[in-house]
């Protein structure tokens, strides 16, 4: 039986723009973390590369109370050279974000699609994830800006 989705949780890797972080390396962080695989549905890789990490009937180990309804998308990067959390999508990895977004909706339309960050609890009730409330940066971009 196929899962209710409801949700897209995009993600950034939090990996040094000057590094990489292939699909193994990931699946190997998230195993350490007591996770039985790699918890987000796709990886994209910084030349646009997208690699189905989990099949999407598996619930994902993502984002923390809204996993049971929800695809994970993450993209390598998230950190610049010195370590602080930015958009480092490259143009290969925008394009592919994108087109992954797109055809994720149409096969669950009515998703909201959000930022990790995004999902944050709305500390002072106004209805709104501001910035001071954000648990993490995560995914250095502004998710509802594009899409």
């Amino acid at each position: 039986m196929i899962r209710k989705i409801d949700l897209i949780v995009i993600h950034c890797s939090a990996t040094r723009a000057d590094r990489s972080l292939t699909p193994d390396d990931l699946e190997t962080q998230h195993r350490r973390r007591g996770f039985n695989g790699t918890g987000y549905h796709h990886y994209i890789r910084k030349d646009g590369t997208v690699h189905l990490t989990r099949p999407i009937e598996r619930i994902g180990a993502h984002a923390k109370g809204f996993n049971a309804h929800s695809v994970g998308v993450c993209y390598e990067g998230g950190l610049d050279v010195h370590g602080s959390p930015a958009d480092t999508r490259t143009p290969e990895q925008r394009a592919s974000l994108k087109l992954l977004v797109h055809q994720l909706l149409k096969a669950f339309p009515g998703s909201r699609v959000c930022g990790h960050r995004d999902l944050s609890p709305d500390r002072n009730g106004n209805g709104e994830i501001e910035p001071e409330e954000w648990i993490k940066a995560c995914p250095c971009f502004e998710v509802k800006a594009e899409f």
